[in-house]
């Protein structure tokens, strides 16, 4: 028979093990998620591809996950199926969808198609797998969630770093993410469930309406509504802003030193991700969550301003701002975990999930509306109204009384 201090220690070791596990199956299952960008500047080469058409490349991806996300939190799928079986059914149908794309040329109809499935198929990735998290956490679910925001947010900086090394070809990308979703589909049958699982609920559609009646988690969820506005439009179009500022400052080599300047910029925000995790477990998730919008809020307002400014003074701001930008993304998720009925963390956390990513449809395509009306100056302070909007959703749920059971009573 095993000793206390044995079992603490295998449980411990088993823990370690499974959380190891799945982040290197949620890195690898969504790398299918950013084989459109590692991919694009290798077509555009062979290619002509519109505006439109380059556009519905990549948002036909957050398309296919809004719609995947709603109709799990509907049927409450994360909180009612096997974690691993969803998760691992989810990447190999995903991995199909993707290599798929290598049956037709770039331009064809069937590329948003497939980009739009394999986005669908998300939905049981990324929400899924921060709820197995959540099942491990002892008093330190934000690190753990900051953790896996960490790690994704090195895979979108990926293909900047990609792009800048040049050569690839266009199918290369495809392939090696299907294969690495292939390969998540397998590793997540050997990660352990944590014992921070509740009974599964009835089925009800109306579970996922919680997340609005809760008023915490109403706070919580418009609180990440105001970081999602600003995240992804961010991440989207910074590198074209830079490049556009490079060519004018630097002129001739200047699109290679700004697609290694983008890969800094949003790269930096895997230390954001990781450091607020940390603090927010012990300093409060809405203040940690307030102070990163505040400080992303101030970088979107004069960013703008050093456009055709010195790159490096344009580069050093735009690691801040990467850094700050992501830094609250996992917090509101651990807060939403730790607000909600435990039988519904999955259900709520794809809910929050699936009406961020909807709103980064909008914000993404109306910042090159603004860029025609306005400049680059000017452009990004559209994106503040979102941090700013956040802190006070955040400083309201503060003053809740509810908001003692966040963060192991800190708030």
């Amino acid at each position: 028979m095993a000793s206390p201090g044995g079992q603490v220690a295998a449980r411990s070791a088993g823990r370690t093990l499974s959380l190891a596990l799945l982040l290197a199956s949620e890195v690898a299952a969504m790398s299918v998620w950013f084989a459109t960008t590692a991919s694009l500047a290798s077509i555009k080469a062979q290619w002509t591809l519109g505006p439109f058409q380059e556009a519905l490349l990549t948002s036909s991806v957050q398309a296919g996950f809004v719609v995947g996300t709603l109709g799990s939190a509907l049927l409450s799928l994360p909180d009612r199926l096997d974690l691993r079986h969803l998760f691992a059914a989810s990447a190999l149908i995903a991995a199909i969808a993707n290599v798929a794309i290598l049956a037709f040329e770039p331009v064809d109809a069937m590329l948003p198609v497939l980009r739009f499935v394999t986005g669908m198929c998300m939905a049981g990735v990324y929400p899924v797998g921060m709820k197995i998290a959540t099942t491990w956490a002892k008093r330190d679910l934000g690190l753990l969630i900051g953790l896996l925001i960490a790690a994704l947010t090195l895979g979108s900086a990926s293909p900047h770093l990609l792009a800048a090394f040049g050569g690839v070809d266009w199918r290369a990308p495809y392939v090696t993410a299907s294969a690495a979703a292939l390969l998540a589909a397998v590793l997540i049958n050997f990660v352990s469930i944590g014992p921070n699982v509740a009974k599964a609920p009835p089925l009800r559609l109306g579970n996922a309406l919680e997340a609005w009646r809760n008023r915490p988690l109403r706070l919580a969820n418009l609180g990440y509504l105001g970081h999602m506005w600003e995240l992804y439009a961010m991440w989207a179009w910074f590198g074209v802003f830079i490049h556009a500022s490079f060519a004018l400052t630097l002129g001739e080599g200047s699109s290679t030193t700004a697609k290694f300047a983008t890969f800094a910029v949003v790269g930096a925000g895997a230390f954001g991700a990781l450091g607020a995790g940390w603090l927010a477990d012990r300093w409060g998730r809405t203040l940690v969550t307030s102070v990163s919008m505040a400080v992303s809020g101030i970088c979107a307002l004069t960013i703008g301003l050093l456009f055709d400014g010195p790159p490096a003074l344009l580069v050093a701001v735009g690691i801040i701002w990467g850094v700050s930008v992501i830094a609250d993304s996992g917090q509101f998720s651990a807060t939403v975990a730790e607000l909600c009925d435990r039988s519904l963390v999955g259900t709520m956390l794809t809910i929050q999930t699936c009406a961020g990513f909807l709103l980064t449809l909008v914000s993404i395509h109306l910042l090159p509306l603004v860029v025609d009306a306005v400049g680059w100056s000017h452009a990004f302070m559209v994106l503040a109204i979102g941090p700013f909007l956040g802190i006070i959703a955040m400083l309201r749920l503060r003053a809740d009384p509810a908001a003692l059971s966040i963060a192991n009573g800190k708030r």
